[in-house]
């Protein structure tokens, strides 16, 4: 490993004393002269005709300024998707469906204001099953047409070719694949063990502190202007620009500190706060309740996986197959075709048949959940590799490594493998105290591993890196902020110019402002963003060192940089600061023209980051109650930049991750009512409910990334839910196939509670 001065090493994030002393400000933050305040109106049924909508009463609430239905809105194009249909118009497709906003001059009389809009509903029958909705002779879930949504796929690049062939899809059915290779009837032929379950997932919510918020403006010269906790910056901006039909010359957006978002913040609101503002004519704000984010947000969707899978008796893997079916709920939008390609693409399959489907019901539509369709994938494919081990006698861990792919090895579209630290992660398990000591347990518990992977994101990128005249250097970026990647851009640019991380200071601009940047999602932001960064820390380092060579009169080989100054190697009395050659190069009459590094980047080679955990769980027999006593998690991370974020990344994954083991799910009552609408209900994991985690980095760099990182931030919370699932396996010798696995469900299993 090459040896750096920066990057690689603790550092204290950049951001630390903003956020710490709160002084952060935030989109809910912003107070905007003559602002109105903006409430939803949303349905109590999850499928209905809108027969009438009377607002008088609602005006008559003193401060409320209007009450606006889909009708009302400036909207130029409906896709069919939720961005351009931003307010049911004539019928509402699941609970929480918005069908008007009320808008006030406080949110107090925004809230009463919406108590007070009737609406005439004529109930339709409302399809909440995917199974049943996927049926032929179904009823439509809808009566308009739907479009695709692309927002998941932004998260991970994927692909390729699927089987060719021709299939009749039932009109609930909005998206299949199918990816086939070998002769799997043959393949299970061959097999000495075949092990078959059907695995669901439940919807589960990003559950971010920082609900939905987003606040817009029409100037008075015409420019639409939204501050917003979005993810994505020029996504946002050409998505509104489409729905509201706007040059883009005309929609301006501001990424304000994002508060939590984990996918789920990339387009809902935008559209329908800039529509409002063009037809008010005032600065209007909107924030999420939480029981709106719960309704009417874009949680993960619920799955259903029918997998067979057969191996022979020395462990060689011989055939697999699954159905994959996602519960997409009123609009396209789920991560199914991600969850079909990884669910094949961790193992040596030689022949495997793999179909999956997009089924719509009257539910929420479905958004990004951190490593979308990963969790979900990697639950059924893990607890049937452990069940395979077991039926077939073997060591689990050797089990997976025998078959583990590797460099080359053909994904399920047939896109070979590029390299991968799959191998490397088992091998660091392996070797572990934890799975060292498994066999030492007391009765009742047990140990569990799991694999996990994310193929990582891909999407062209730009940035700048700037020389100030103070000797700093600002990077400018059109990226947001998340989870620390602006101290990781921080230390990059620092690495590259020779300066100390707090002389560097890391721009968040607008659309107006930063150069074209792709969306903060996926773990592809050190990745793509990064590299293009160290491109534009080189470019500028190149110019710095162009104007030092010819004030020192050598060579630019000649010269080091070494804390901000620019000196001849083996002379340092012959130097010349940064702060000397930005006045040169900036100052009226300057010699030298402004140093300003450019940098993009638009990788076509994915960067997998895949991980190996360990969970060991204890279960009481009398209460199914499952506590986990411990976790170890083993990921490949390329290269850790910033050593400490990384960690963090990996504990705030596995702590969703055990979120969606054992106790998150979003519940519906039989005609679609949501019955967990708040954080009372919604069971989040807290500290106290976390055991200790360890998390140990394993590194192989990529090809691609800057200095050999890859994307961390999704692997961590893909192989829990199995590994815990494992763990309970090996204690009390139940399989689990249904996420969460509460107490209650647990119970059941064990014979302990009746069904």
């Amino acid at each position: 490993m090459a040896s750096h001065t920066v990057v690689g090493r603790p550092q204290r994030r950049i951001d630390a004393l903003e956020r710490l002393t709160g002084r952060l400000q935030y989109a809910g933050d912003l107070r905007l002269p003559g602002m109105l305040h903006a409430r939803l109106v949303v349905s109590p049924y999850a499928h209905a005709r809108i027969r009438h909508i009377d607002t008088q009463e609602a005006l008559a609430v003193p401060g409320v300024v209007a009450v606006l239905t889909a009708r009302d809105l400036p909207i130029a194009h409906d896709d069919g998707t939720r961005k351009g249909q931003p307010l049911a118009r004539e019928e509402v497709l699941f609970h929480g469906h918005p069908v008007a906003v009320v808008l006030a001059e406080s949110e107090a009389a925004a809230e009463d204001g919406a108590e007070r809009v009737r609406v005439d509903y004529e109930p339709l029958p409302a399809l909440l099953d995917p199974l049943e909705a996927m049926r032929p002779q179904a009823p439509l879930v809808r009566h308009q047409r739907a479009a695709v949504s692309e927002e998941v796929q932004m998260h991970a690049t994927v692909g390729g070719e699927q089987a060719a062939e021709e299939e009749a899809l039932p009109p609930n059915v909005s998206n299949r694949v199918h990816y086939q290779r070998g002769d799997v009837a043959q393949g299970f032929r061959e097999a000495d063990v075949i092990v078959e379950a059907t695995y669901r997932t439940q919807w589960a919510h990003q559950t971010s502190i920082e609900p939905q918020v987003a606040v817009a403006w029409l100037d008075p010269l015409g420019t639409l202007t939204i501050w917003s906790s979005t993810q994505t910056l020029f996504y946002a901006k050409r998505e509104v620009a489409k729905v509201l039909g706007l040059p883009a010359h005309r929609v301006r957006i501001v990424g304000m500190p994002v508060g939590g978002g984990f996918g789920g913040k990339f387009v809902l609101i935008e559209p329908l706060i800039g529509a409002v503002a063009m037809a008010i004519k005032r600065p209007v704000r909107l924030a999420f309740t939480r029981m709106e984010e719960f309704l009417a947000a874009n949680p993960a969707p619920q799955a259903i996986i029918e997998v067979k899978a057969g191996a022979k008796r020395d462990g060689q893997l011989t055939a697999f197959q699954a159905r994959v079916i996602y519960d997409t709920g009123a609009f396209p939008g789920s991560p199914m075709q991600i969850c079909c390609l990884l669910m094949g693409g961790a193992y040596r399959w030689p022949n495997l048949d793999i179909r999956g489907y997009e089924v719509m019901t009257n539910r929420v539509s479905p958004g990004a959940y951190r490593a979308p369709g990963a969790p979900q994938a990697f639950f059924a494919l893990e607890s049937t590799m452990d069940e395979l081990a077991r039926r077939l006698g073997l060591d689990p861990l050797e089990f997976r490594l025998q078959n583990a792919c590797t460099e080359g090895d053909p994904m399920p579209d047939g896109t070979p493998h590029p390299r991968l630290g799959l191998r490397e992660c088992l091998e660091t398990l392996r070797a572990h105290p934890a799975w060292q000591e498994r066999h030492q347990k007391a009765p009742d518990e047990g140990v569990g591993i799991a694999i996990g992977g994310w193929p990582g994101g891909l999407e062209p990128t730009s940035i700048l890196c700037k020389l100030e005249h103070d000797g700093t250097v600002s990077v400018v970026t059109g990226t947001v902020d998340l989870t620390g990647t602006n101290t990781t851009l921080a230390l990059i640019a620092a690495e590259v110019l020779g300066l100390a991380p707090e002389k560097v200071k890391v721009v968040n601009g607008d659309t107006e402002t930063a150069p074209p940047a792709g969306v903060s999602g996926g773990s592809k932001i050190t990745y793509t963003q990064g590299m293009a960064l160290l491109r534009a820390a080189q470019d500028a380092r190149r110019q710095i060192l162009a104007i030092a060579a010819d004030q020192l009169e050598a060579a630019p080989e000649d010269l080091e940089i070494v804390d901000g100054t620019v000196r001849v190697r083996g002379v340092p009395s012959r130097s010349i600061t940064f702060e000397r050659i930005a006045e040169l190069s900036g100052t009226f009459g300057g010699k030298y023209e402004p140093v300003v590094g450019r940098g993009a980047s638009a990788i076509s080679r994915n960067a997998p980051g895949y991980a190996a955990h360990l969970a060991r769980v204890r279960v009481d027999r009398e209460t199914g109650q499952v506590t986990v006593a411990r976790y170890v998690a083993v990921q490949d991370v390329g290269f850790a930049i910033d050593p400490p974020l990384v960690h963090a990344q990996i504990h705030g994954g596995v702590a969703q991750g055990l979120g969606w083991a054992l106790r998150e799910a979003l519940v519906y009552s039989a005609d679609g009512q949501l019955l967990t609408a708040s954080l009372m209900d919604y069971a989040v994991p807290a500290a106290i409910d976390l055991p200790p985690i360890e998390s140990v980095l394993v590194e192989v760099p990529a090809p691609d990334g800057p200095f050999g990182a890859k994307g961390v931030g999704e692997p961590p919370v893909v192989p829990v839910p199995a590994a815990v699932a494992n763990a309970i396996r090996d204690a009390v010798g139940l399989r689990l196939t249904e996420l969460p696995m509460t107490a209650e469900r647990v119970a059941r299993a064990l014979g302990c509670l009746a069904s």
